[in-house]
Formats: C-alpha cells, sequence, structure tokens
C-alpha cells in the first residue's frame, strides 16, 4: 500500500496531518534557541515547561470536547487558533513591534491550540479505517510523519537565522490551508453512540471520562510498552548524545585512499539520526510488502528486540561503523513495530471516548521525554554497560506489556492477526460519516 492508493479520505486526513507537523518541527526545533538567545539558557528552559505543561492540559481538553461535542469542531476551533498566533507570532518578530515576548506568548497559545486538536486528528483516521486494514495505514502515516518532521527540521534550519519571520510566515500559510481543507472537506465522524449519553455538568463529565480511560487495565498496559519504547528512542538525543560527544574519538567513518569523511561525538550523532531518518522515509514504503506475512505478534517481539538491541550497542560502541549499523537494526526495529502497536491501540479504544483514549496515549510522549532525561543522570553514575543493561531492562518489560495486551485481545477477538492487502477502495469507512453540522 502507498500513499496514493488509500482513499481520498485517507489521504487527506495524512496530508494534513503531514502539513501539521512540518509546520510544528520547523518552529519547535529552534524555539528554545530563540528563547536562549532572547533571554537566558536558564529562563528558555522554564519558559519551554510552561509551554509543554499548557500543551498537556489542552491535549486533556481536546481529547474531552472532541468526545462530547464532536472532531470537526474541535479541529477547526484548534487549527484556526494556530493560524491566528502564527500571524501574531510574525507581527511580534517583525520590526512593527519587534518584541520576543509577543513571539512567546503567541507561541504558547499556539502550541495549547495545536494540542487541542491533535487527539480529534488521531481519532478521525480510526474512525474511517477498519481493524483489517489500520496496519498499512499506520505504515503510511508513520512514513509521511518522519517525512515531515525531518524536512520541516532541515527547512528550519536553512530559514531560522535571518528568516525567521519568512518561517513564520511558512507555518501560517500552511496552517491556513489546514483550515480551509477542514472546514471545505472533513465531515463529522463522531460515533453516534456518543451523542445519546446522559448529559452531565462539564467537570464531572470531564473527571469521569478520563477515570473510565486509566481503569482500562489494557490500555493502560500498552501505554507503558509505548512510554518506555519512546525512552528508549529519545536517548538518542539524550544519553547517548552526550556519551558519544564526551567518549567517541575522532575517526575516520569512510575512508578512499586520500579523501576520507572524519567524524567526531557531535558529527557522529548528526550522521545516526540522518540515517534513521532517510531509512524510515525510503524502508517504509516496502515495509508493508516485506512484512506482509510476518504476524503481529513476531512483528512486535521482533521488532521490539532489534529495536532495543540497536540502542543497545549505541549506548557502548564508540566505532563510527558499527554505530551505523545500529541505526539501521534499530530502524529496522521501529519499522517493524510501530505500525502494530499503533493498530493495536486504534482496535482497543472504544467509539464512545475515542479521543480521550488518544489525549492520554498522546502524554507517553512527556513521560518518556522525562525518562530519557533521567537516564542522562543515571549514566553519569553507571558504565556505558550498565546503560545497555537497563535499555534490555526496558526491552523486558515492553515485550512482557505487549504479551498481556495481546492475551486479551486474541481472547477478546478484537485483533486480526493477519494483515490484509487491501485497495483503495477498501480503505473507505465502513459507515457514513454523519454530516458535519
Amino acid at each position: 500500500m502507498t500513499f496514493f492508493s488509500l482513499s481520498p479520505a485517507l489521504r487527506l486526513r495524512i496530508g494534513v496531518g503531514f502539513v501539521n507537523r512540518f509546520a510544528d518541527s520547523m518552529i519547535t526545533t529552534f524555539m528554545a534557541i530563540y528563547l536562549a538567545l532572547e533571554y537566558s539558557v536558564a529562563l528558555a528552559g522554564v519558559l519551554m515547561v510552561a509551554v509543554v505543561s499548557l500543551g498537556v492540559v489542552g491535549m486533556l481538553i481536546g481529547g474531552h470536547v472532541a468526545d462530547s461535542r464532536g472532531r470537526r469542531v474541535t479541529l477547526l476551533a484548534g487549527e484556526s487558533a494556530v493560524v491566528v498566533t502564527f500571524v501574531v507570532m510574525v507581527f511580534g518578530e517583525s520590526s512593527l513591534l519587534a518584541s520576543p515576548l509577543v513571539v512567546y506568548l503567541a507561541y504558547v497559545v499556539n502550541k495549547f491550540a495545536a494540542s487541542l486538536a491533535l487527539p480529534a486528528h488521531d481519532s478521525l483516521i480510526v474512525d474511517i479505517t477498519t481493524p483489517e486494514i489500520r496496519k498499512q495505514v499506520y505504515t503510511v502515516n508513520f512514513w509521511a510523519v518522519n517525512l515531515a518532521l525531518a524536512t520541516g527540521a532541515m527547512l528550519g534550519a536553512v530559514l531560522y537565522d535571518g528568516r525567521f519571520v519568512l518561517m513564520l510566515v511558512i507555518a501560517a500559510v500552511g496552517s491556513a490551508g489546514v483550515v480551509v481543507s477542514t472546514w471545505l472537506w472533513i465531515a463529522e465522524t463522531k460515533p453516534e453512540t456518543v451523542r445519546t449519553e446522559a448529559a452531565k455538568p462539564p467537570m464531572r463529565e470531564f473527571v469521569s471520562g478520563y477515570r473510565q480511560v486509566l481503569r482500562d487495565r489494557t490500555f493502560i498496559q500498552l501505554m507503558v510498552a509505548g512510554t518506555l519504547t519512546l525512552a528508549v528512542e529519545f536517548q538518542l538525543i539524550n544519553y547517548v548524545g552526550v556519551r558519544l560527544a564526551a567518549d567517541l574519538p575522532e575517526q575516520d567513518l569512510l575512508s578512499l585512499g586520500t579523501w576520507s569523511v572524519r567524524v567526531d561525538g557531535p558529527e557522529m550523532l548528526g550522521v545516526l539520526r540522518a540515517e534513521n531518518t532517510i531509512l524510515v522515509v525510503i524502508m517504509a514504503l516496502f515495509a508493508p510488502v516485506l512484512l506482509r506475512k510476518v504476524s503481529d505478534r513476531i512483528g512486535l517481539y521482533l521488532g521490539t528486540g532489534l529495536f532495543i538491541g540497536g540502542y543497545m550497542v549505541l549506548a557502548v560502541s564508540n566505532t563510527g561503523w558499527l554505530l551505523m549499523v545500529a541505526g539501521f537494526v534499530f530502524t529496522v526495529g521501529e519499522l517493524m513495530s510501530v505500525p502494530i502497536k499503533q493498530t493495536l491501540l486504534a482496535n482497543l479504544v472504544p467509539d464512545h471516548s475515542r479521543t480521550r483514549y488518544m489525549a492520554v496515549h498522546n502524554l507517553n510522549i512527556r513521560l518518556a521525554q522525562l525518562i530519557a532525561a533521567l537516564c542522562i543522570t543515571v549514566g553519569s553514575v553507571l558504565p556505558s554497560w550498565g546503560m545497555a543493561g537497563l535499555y534490555a531492562v526496558f526491552g523486558l518489560i515492553i515485550v512482557w506489556q505487549y504479551r498481556l495486551v495481546l492475551r486479551t485481545v486474541t481472547t477478546a477477538g478484537i485483533v486480526n492477526p493477519a494483515p490484509a492487502d487491501i485497495s483503495a477502495d477498501a480503505a473507505e469507512p465502513t459507515r457514513e460519516p454523519t454530516e458535519a453540522r
């Protein structure tokens, strides 16, 4: 399955997600640098914590509103606010105001609004797909997300120094296109069952909805596995990056006669990140064909093993070519397991509380970032082989949690373990979404 073999509705949703993540990657990658230069490194850290905290609040509110009021209205509200705040950031950075404070305050609201819309966007893909096709759809979406993050960061790197206003204008125009697309072509897909719920006071409805999510043991098991997986993935820009900068001796990565590619620790980190991005963008196109006969159980277990094994090598090796081999291995593991994990999540969440589940699940990114940051401190005490052992423990916990989840969903008959090949027509929703109000 490729992007162009999907139904128009799915292509639109994945395309909208691409633009959102492209703009976010282009701006967010450099906001900490911007704040550090305008204020100080210490204050920049505090300001970014405030951004992250309000993003969490926005995500929880967005999950509740999308389940109780609808996906489309939540998307339009969040995406419209994103456009407005990007425009405010343009004026704040321009010579008309030249106010870093205005830029920052608009950015805070921007991240809150984007977080508000994110659970609804994630739920839209689930709403219009069937369990049989979700793994293939999520493989394509995984490819699109990584391409957006990579190209957004690269364009941001080119434009940031001296062209920050132009970067903000591009983000504003792209986000405006998302709002127009949502208004014209995205219909309401909230299940009818949600609209029949008894009315409750807003705060009570909010609390009871999320209490139900947190009581779902199988969902929590899947979230634990996903959080630890992300925590290991974030090691590349945390402990592994610090270790390479401190310990990796300058060496020839490639040598042909008198010509050679010589790298130090930070440059090796850049090579590994570029390798991962390029491999994901290229290999994700062929992964559905290559892995079509691999069951979900084997894909999760083997993929997790390769992923953790690759990072264990990154934790201990100081040999450039071996680090690159490890980068290839963990990328293959990532490609094998991520679409299956996303499909499990989509198949597990109930229709009436789908975006609440998505909102809580998206918090695993914040938890994983916290664990990854703590690993820097742990790594200052443990030797590198000790950190590799810690990654192995994480891997065992991940596999154990997946085993519990698969046992539950197999018993309940939720997951179809044999992936199916589909045509574009098969990707249409099994029920006609209700018209937007």
